[in-house]
C-alpha cells in the first residue's frame, strides 16, 4: 500500500491542544454530587468493587455526558480529561469504588496483570527499572511513549509528586502524518509486521515473539501499536525477523516525533484529575519524577483498562496481545477463567 495522510479530530498536535484547552472539562459542584450520591450506594450495598456495574453506580445525568465523552474518545481526538473528583475527602476503598463505578460506564474493566487484577496502582513500590521482571509504572524512572492491551486506558490521580511525573500524550495519528511528510519511505517501513516479544510467554507453536505493523490502516482509520522494547527484545529470538537499517531508522524517527514539542501534550496532573485515552490513536508516557519521603504523601494514581461495547475493527494479528479482537470482549493480559480483582493497595 502506498501511505496517505490521516484526515479528522485524531491528527491533533500538542501546539493545537495547548491553544484550545477544551479536552479538559471541569466538573460541577452537580457533578460531584452526584457521583458522592452514587458511591454511598454502592458502598451500602457491599458489592465487591471488581463486580460493580453501570447498574450499580447509577449517574442519571453524568452517565450520558460520558458516553459523550467516550464518542469523542473512540471516535473523535481520542481523549478527554476530567477535573474535580474530590479524592481529598475519600478514603482508599472510596475512591477505588468511585473509579470502578464512573468506569462501568464506559465499559468492563480487564485485567491487567497475570494476578486478575482489573484496578491497578501506579506508584512507586522501590524497585529497580533495569529489572526486566518490573514493570516501569511501579518505580520512579521514565516510562517512555507506548501503548496497552485495551480500548480505553483510564487514570485517577489521587496524590501527585514532589517533582516530575507530569503525563505526555500524542496522536499517532500525527506522528504518521509527519513521517508521511519528511520520510515516506520510512512510514512505509511502519506499515509492515515487525517482530514483538510474548515477554516470557509462549504461543502454540513454541514462539516467544509475534508480529504486527506499527501502523495499521483501516481505510479512513489508524490504529497504532508501539512499545519500542518489546520490539527491541524480540530480536534475543534466534528466530525473529531481524530488524533492518531501514526499520531501525524508522523507529528512531517515530521516536523522536513523539518527542517533538509541537506535537506532544505534557499535563501536570492535579489530585482528583481523570484521564481517559483510545488506546488505538494515543501513545502514552510518563516523565521521571521525585516522590515525597512521607509514604502518605507518595504519587498515586488508580488505572482502569477498559473495553467498551462499542468500538473500531482491529486487526487480527492484534487478538495474540488482546485475547481477541472482537468488539466488547477483548483486552487485559490475564489466563481465561482468572477471576477479577480489585486490590485496595499496590501489589
Amino acid at each position: 500500500m502506498t501511505p496517505t495522510p490521516v484526515a479528522g479530530p485524531s491528527a491533533w498536535t500538542g501546539e493545537e491542544m495547548r491553544a484550545r484547552g477544551d479536552w479538559l472539562v471541569r466538573l460541577a459542584a452537580a457533578d460531584v454530587a452526584e457521583v458522592e450520591a452514587a458511591l454511598a450506594a454502592a458502598l451500602a450495598g457491599g458489592r465487591d468493587i471488581a463486580t460493580l456495574s453501570a447498574a450499580d453506580f447509577p449517574l442519571p445525568t453524568l452517565g450520558p455526558r460520558l458516553l459523550a465523552w467516550r464518542g469523542e474518545i473512540l471516535d473523535g481526538r481520542g481523549f478527554v480529561q476530567l477535573r474535580g473528583l474530590p479524592v481529598h475527602r475519600w478514603t482508599m476503598r472510596e475512591a477505588a469504588t468511585a473509579w470502578f463505578g464512573l468506569g462501568a460506564h464506559l465499559g468492563r474493566a480487564v485485567t491487567q496483570n497475570a494476578k486478575g487484577h482489573v484496578l491497578g496502582h501506579v506508584r512507586d513500590l522501590g524497585l529497580d527499572a533495569a529489572d526486566p521482571g518490573v514493570r516501569v509504572y511501579q518505580t520512579t524512572a521514565r516510562q517512555n511513549f507506548h501503548t496497552d492491551s485495551c480500548d480505553i486506558v483510564g487514570l485517577l490521580c489521587l496524590r501527585t509528586a514532589r517533582s516530575g511525573g507530569l503525563s505526555c500524550i500524542v496522536s499517532s495519528a500525527a506522528i504518521h502524518n509527519a513521517m508521511l511528510a519528511t520520510r515516506p519511505d520510512l512510514v512505509a517501513e511502519l506499515h509492515r509486521p515487525l517482530a514483538i516479544d510474548r515477554r516470557g510467554e509462549r504461543a502454540a507453536d513454541g514462539r516467544g515473539w509475534w508480529t504486527a505493523a506499527v501502523f495499521n490502516r483501516d481505510g479512513p482509520l489508524l490504529t497504532t501499536i508501539y512499545t519500542r522494547r518489546y520490539v527491541e527484545s524480540a530480536q534475543r529470538h534466534a528466530d525473529a525477523p531481524r530488524l533492518g537499517a531501514a526499520t531501525r531508522e524508522a523507529l528512531d524517527l517515530f521516536d523522536a516525533l513523539c518527542e517533538d514539542p509541537r506535537l506532544r501534550l505534557d499535563i501536570a496532573f492535579e489530585p482528583g484529575d481523570v484521564q481517559l485515552l483510545c488506546n488505538h490513536v494515543i501513545l502514552h508516557d510518563r516523565t521521571a519524577y521525585e516522590d515525597w519521603p512521607e509514604p502518605a504523601r507518595k504519587r498515586h494514581l488508580l488505572r482502569l483498562w477498559l473495553c467498551p461495547p462499542v468500538g473500531r475493527r482491529l486487526p487480527p494479528e492484534f487478538a495474540t496481545r488482546y485475547g481477541s479482537v472482537e468488539v466488547g470482549a477483548r483486552g487485559g493480559v490475564a489466563p481465561p477463567g482468572t477471576p477479577p480483582v480489585a486490590p485496595l493497595e499496590p501489589e
